[in-house]
């Protein structure tokens, strides 16, 4: 079974993928520090939003729109009271799209 970072959600398919390379972390390389904690939920999102920029074009609030939806919906974030992912999200439908568009 495919395992994701439980912060953002990208897919863990390799040894590197995984925090320091330690493939019983649940949390990417990009989502932890050098010390192995989870970075904030500000630096996650940024770096969410900057991933679905690159990877899809567009503009930056339908990057930030997307994130949320993608951050609100992991289980990490569900107990956390993280501001930035209260506000606007992308609609099913648009989520769906990125994620197509991804794959």
């Amino acid at each position: 079974m495919q395992k994701h970072c439980a912060a953002c959600g990208m897919p863990l398919t390799k040894k590197e993928d995984f925090a320091q390379g330690d493939e019983n972390s649940n949390f990417c390389l990009y989502c932890a520090n050098a010390d192995g904690s989870v970075k904030s939920c500000d630096e996650i999102f940024e770096g969410g939003v900057q991933f679905f920029m690159s990877q899809l074009g567009g503009e930056r609030s339908m990057a930030e729109k997307i994130t949320r939806k993608n951050m609100s919906g992991l289980p990490y974030w569900q107990d956390k009271n993280c501001e930035i992912l209260k506000g606007e999200t992308a609609t099913d439908e648009e989520f769906a799209e990125a994620m197509r568009k991804l794959s």
